[in-house]
Formats: C-alpha cells, structure tokens, sequence
C-alpha cells in the first residue's frame, strides 16, 4: 500500500491520539494535500517545524498500527467480507427458490451494512 494513502488511513483510526497540531498538520498535508509551505504559512511556523511535527504523528501513528494492528485487522474482515458476498451471490445466482433468494438478499444487504 502507497506511503500516503496508508497514513491517511492511519489518521482516520488512530488520528485522535495525535496532539492536535500532528492532527492537523497531518490532515492538511496527507488529506488536503498541502504543501510544507502552505502549511507552514498557515501555522507561523517554519517548513523545518512542518516536517517535525509530520514525522513525529507518523512516527506514532505507525507505532500504534503496530501495537494494536487495528487496521491491518479491519482491513482484512472487508476483504473477508467481500469474499462471503461474492459467494452468497454465486448461490443467489444459481438458486430458483425464491424463499431462498429472498433471505440470501437480506443477508448480502445486512453483509454489505458492515463493509
């Protein structure tokens, strides 16, 4: 997985345990796509602070994928999940019980609620 779409996402599990300045400049720089000088801009700070405060919230960030693996973890019952819809609707497919259709088309709705 890319650099910046794993520290986005990163930020969407584990954001609120940065300090509120690593939240921030993480978000303008990884989800607003801002640049160091923009960022810096914006916060009267130098681009050298910018860099400082992004490394420390990745740093913490991937720490704490590391320890708790929330992530890894959710992102693996997607994958699980979608290989259950994909047989379900095999099933779905091929069955000409209607009562049978009936609940294996409520289960991929219920299914498709948590992914």
């Amino acid at each position: 997985m890319e650099k910046k779409v794993k520290v986005s996402l990163l930020w969407q599990t584990y954001g609120k345990m940065l300090t509120d300045k690593q939240y921030e400049v993480i978000n303008d720089y990884y989800n607003n796509d801002l640049s160091l000088s923009e960022i810096a801009e914006n916060n009267q700070i130098t681009r050298q602070a910018v860099r400082d405060i992004i490394k420390k919230g990745e740093n913490k960030l991937f720490e704490l994928e590391e320890k708790l693996a929330f992530m890894e973890k959710t992102l693996k019952q997607e994958k699980q999940l979608q290989a259950i819809l994909q047989e379900l609707s095999k099933i779905e497919d091929t069955s000409s019980d209607k009562k049978v259709a009936k609940i294996l088309e409520h289960v991929c709705e219920e299914l498709n609620c948590l992914a």
